[in-house]
Parts: C-alpha cells; structure tokens; sequence
C-alpha cells in the first residue's frame, strides 16, 4: 500500500528545483504556475538564496509548485497512490494530486495564504521552536505554561511550540527535562491563533472556488482522518492555518490503513525521517531529482494497491 506525501515548509533548500527544469515541459509548467502565484518561482527554486526563499510568501507557493510538478511527472504513468497526505502547506500540493482542485486554483490559494501569513506574521514578533525528546506530559505542561500552542505535533519524540518570542523565551528559561530546544527559521507562528488575520481572507476565496471529491484517500492534518469532500477538504485547509498541525495522527492512520511504502515528494526527506522513526518497517523512497524518476515509479508499482 502506497502513501505520497508533499512536505512543509521549511524543507525548501536553494537550488533544489534547478534539475526540474532541464525539462521543457517542466519549465512550461513552473512558468504558467507562476503567473497564478504571482512569483517567480523559476528564479526562487534555482537561482535565489537560503533567506530569499525563507520568506512565507515565497516559500509557500514554491513548494507547492514543485510537488505538484514532480508528482505530475511521477503519477502520469503510474497507478494511483492508496493515500496521499501533505504536511501543513504540503496539504495543499496533496489535496490537488487527489483533484480536490485544480492546480490553477491550489496556487491561487496558496499564493493568498502565504502573503496573509506572512502579513499575520508582521503584526507581532512570533516564532516557532522545536521540543526534541523528553517526556510528552512534560513537554506539554512547559509549553502550556509559556503559553505556547503546540503548533506541529510530528509523532514520537517532536513537538513544535509557537507564539510570541516572549513567550519562547520563557520556555527556553525553563525547559522540560531531558528535552533539546532547536528554535526554526520561521517568520511567524504558524498553525496558532496569531494566523487568524489570514484566515479571513482565504475563506473569502475558497467561497469561490471549485472542488472534487479526491480520487483516493486523502488525510487532513486537523485529525488524521480520512476525508472524501471535497468541500470538507477545503474548508479544512483554510481552517488548518490557525490551527495546529496532527501529523502524529496522520503518521496513527498511515499505520492503521497497513501502508507498506512512503514516498515524498521534492523537497524529499523531512517526512520519511519522521516515518522512520514512527513507522518501523515502512519502504521509503525520497524523491528529489527527475534521474530518480525511473525508480520512483518502479517502487510506486511495488507498493501501490499492495496488501499489507
């Protein structure tokens, strides 16, 4: 049973989209994503620096756009993957793979939640900070105690504090034991009530738009459950922005759906190395190169509509 999966941001590296486009229909395909977006994404994904693309409104349609050109270039001629999932933004990139909506549309939506994210993140300094390790209750109960919402919930051994860098600050003072703080390169806390401002404005343009029910299982990152509206699927997706992020859930539901291989779309390796150490077992394949093709469907073929 196959899983694909499109990371978060975060993942992004300079660079990374430069072997895409050596491809003429890639770069066909980049160029008309981008005049949706609004962004240069052919210039963001080769040419442009670590801090250049670190910028929400920039990283966000960026690593949807290539998902979505690397998983066209996979699944043309591939079967069909048992469920498909993305992580915070990657949700985005899966909910188009499945047909819930258009690509046009995917990089509307994304394009207005990285700049209403970005513009959320300029009203107040607010960061996000990696808990590694240590005791889950205790974990919690320090975040709970700075204040904090636990942003990302990543499964075993990783919990992502958001809020204020006061309140940061606070948890760094007094952190849980036996835990390493590792504070991210984010502009704002995501996924937290300091991201409503975007909410607003994405809802007023999903009123708009149009959606399918998705052509195999999709997982939401509110619960981990599959969800087969089309409808559901985006009212989740503008409501996931202010809301944390169950990754723990969906890694539950990977598990109990008996799913054997995992294969993650560029930029590949954040969320298999969270499935390796949550999901014992399970193939993973990274895929992050258009030379890597070839195998990339040869383990699509293995795993997909495989029994456990």
């Amino acid at each position: 049973m196959l899983a694909i999966l499109a990371p978060g941001q975060g993942a992004q590296t300079p660079g990374f989209l430069g072997p895409w486009l050596a491809d003429a229909a890639a770069r066909d395909q980049l160029n008309a994503l981008s005049e949706v977006a609004g962004v240069d994404l052919a210039h963001y994904g080769t040419e442009a620096d670590a801090d250049a693309i670190r910028a929400t409104d920039v990283a966000q349609p960026l690593l949807v756009a290539a998902g979505l050109v690397a998983g066209r270039a996979l699944l043309g001629d591939s079967p069909a993957p048992d469920v498909v999932a993305g992580h915070s933004v990657g949700e985005i990139t899966a909910a188009a793979l499945v047909g819930v909506l258009s690509d046009q549309d995917a990089m509307r939506f994304v394009a207005t939640r990285g700049r209403g994210m970005a513009a959320a993140s300029a009203l107040r300094p607010t960061s996000m900070m990696a808990v590694v390790g240590g005791v889950p209750d205790q974990v919690a109960a320090a975040i709970e105690a700075a204040g904090l919402t636990a942003a990302n919930n990543n499964g075993k051994g990783q919990i992502v504090a958001a809020g204020t860098v006061e309140q940061l600050a606070e948890l760094a003072a007094n952190p849980p034991a036996r835990a390493r703080l590792i504070q991210l390169s984010v502009a704002g806390a995501f996924h937290t009530v300091h991201m409503q401002p975007a909410v607003a404005e994405l809802a007023e343009l999903a009123s708009g738009l149009s959606t399918a029910t998705p052509t195999t299982k999709l997982l939401s990152n509110a619960d981990g459950a599959v969800v087969d509206d089309g409808a559901e699927v985006l009212s989740r997706l503008v409501s996931q922005v202010g809301n944390p992020v169950r990754w723990d859930l969906c890694l539950d539901t990977l598990a109990a759906l008996g799913v054997t291989g995992i294969l993650e779309l560029p930029p590949a390796g954040t969320l298999t190395g969270i499935a390796k150490r949550n999901l014992k077992g399970v193939a993973l394949f990274n895929l992050n190169t258009p030379d890597q093709l070839t195998d990339a469907r040869a383990f699509v073929a293995e795993h997909a509509g495989v029994a456990a």
